[in-house]
């Protein structure tokens, strides 16, 4: 009689498998089976943290140029051996991800979408998509006509603070003016490792130095408080305060965006508004914050889930934060869940979005070149 039972069991066990589209003996709910392409950017570390320590990603190749980097991170991370592969191609064939985590240098990624998006691959890359506007189309239709997510991470797309803010703005709205301070002491100051300096402060490799390393976010926040309208003018202007350290780019950059008001057909009026993005690398501490002004308050944002907000002539007071879905914990549960149909495509990590980024930071640098505002629409 027991093994009757049992034999019952294992059956309605494997039809409930079936049901949930897993053959026995597969587990229904695997694993991301990610590739990590580049280990030169310093936030590479995060991925491979994450699938070390959580069972719900799975890091199935590696590729870099260098051998040596991947000995680097292969004791800490626990990674095998035969994860290694010096040729891209060939590791996205034999190893058949279902996304990439693209850790190379802001001029690496259109080599990894031409790469991943034939495959059918998923693509997160860090910020910014691109700072050429030609780069970043060509990626842009690469991915639309292989029908993969091309998505880039911003670390303040995970901020409750700044969807709160942002939330609480349209509701006193619209927003007419918005503050972005954003960037640190600098990437040598901090301790960036020497592979990531080598790019970081490359004015090839990063299209320039604290201008596209922090003046994306501002972007990417303004872009997306906009419904993803481009500015009417970029102008921007770029120092270098320690030139004994940043030899060859900028370590300090502003960004002053303009949107004229909206009287279009078909679309609600709305008055103009101005962003102004701050980007340094001279900053005395981390810093990133984001001040959005309504005509019926203020709201301060700053990392993670702080939040002051300021009513006309009032004092300024802490506000809780709106709580986040399961799949914005963070990057890797969003892309996991996003894979896997269980979200939508969030619109701070969109590649419309993106695009619209990567306009504005080529306006920038063109203005800080010429030294006159650049129009992006007439």
């Amino acid at each position: 009689m027991p093994s009757a039972i049992n034999t019952a069991r294992v059956f309605c066990v494997a039809l409930l498998l079936i049901v949930a589209g897993a053959a026995p003996g597969q587990d229904p709910d695997p694993p991301l089976r990610i590739a990590v392409i580049g280990l030169v950017h310093g936030h590479v570390e995060g991925v491979l943290w994450a699938a070390r320590d959580r069972d719900d990603l799975e890091i199935v190749g590696v590729y870099d140029p260098s051998p040596e980097l991947f000995e680097k991170f292969s004791a800490e991370y626990r990674l095998a051996g035969d994860l290694y592969f010096d040729d891209l191609g060939a590791m996205l064939d034999a190893t058949e991800p279902e996304a990439a985590s693209v850790m190379t240098s802001t001029a690496g990624h259109l080599a990894a979408v031409q790469a991943c998006a034939p495959r059918g691959i998923h693509m997160l890359v860090e910020k910014p998509l691109a700072f050429d506007t030609t780069e970043a189309e060509r990626m842009g239709d690469l991915a639309r006509a292989h029908g993969v997510h091309l998505l880039t991470n911003y670390e303040t797309s995970w901020y409750a603070s700044v969807r709160t803010a942002a939330r609480l703005a349209r509701e006193t709205g619209p927003i007419n003016r918005a503050v972005f301070r954003h960037g640190h002491k600098g990437p040598i100051e901090i301790g960036c490792a020497p592979e990531f300096l080598e790019w970081l402060t490359d004015p090839v490799e990063n299209g320039g130095g604290a201008i596209t390393d922090f003046g994306c976010y501002g972007a990417n926040i303004m872009t997306w408080l906009m419904d993803n309208r481009l500015p009417d003018t970029v102008l921007a202007a770029a120092s270098t305060l320690k030139p004994d350290l940043y030899t060859q780019v900028d370590d300090d950059a502003t960004i002053v965006l303009t949107y004229g008001p909206i009287n279009e057909p078909g679309l609600p009026p709305a008055p103009g508004a101005t962003a102004v993005i701050q980007a340094s690398w001279a900053w005395t501490h981390d810093n990133k914050d984001a001040d959005l002004h309504t005509l019926g308050g203020s709201y301060h944002a700053q990392k993670w889930d702080t939040l002051t907000t300021r009513p006309p002539d009032g004092e300024r007071s802490s506000r809780p934060v709106d709580e986040r879905p399961w799949y914005m914990a963070d990057e890797w549960s969003y892309l996991r869940a996003l894979v896997r149909g269980e979200c939508d495509v969030d619109p701070l990590s969109s590649l419309e979005n993106s695009l619209i980024v990567a306009r504005i930071l080529d306006a920038a640098r063109e203005s800080v070149r010429t030294g006159r505002a650049i129009r992006l629409r007439d």
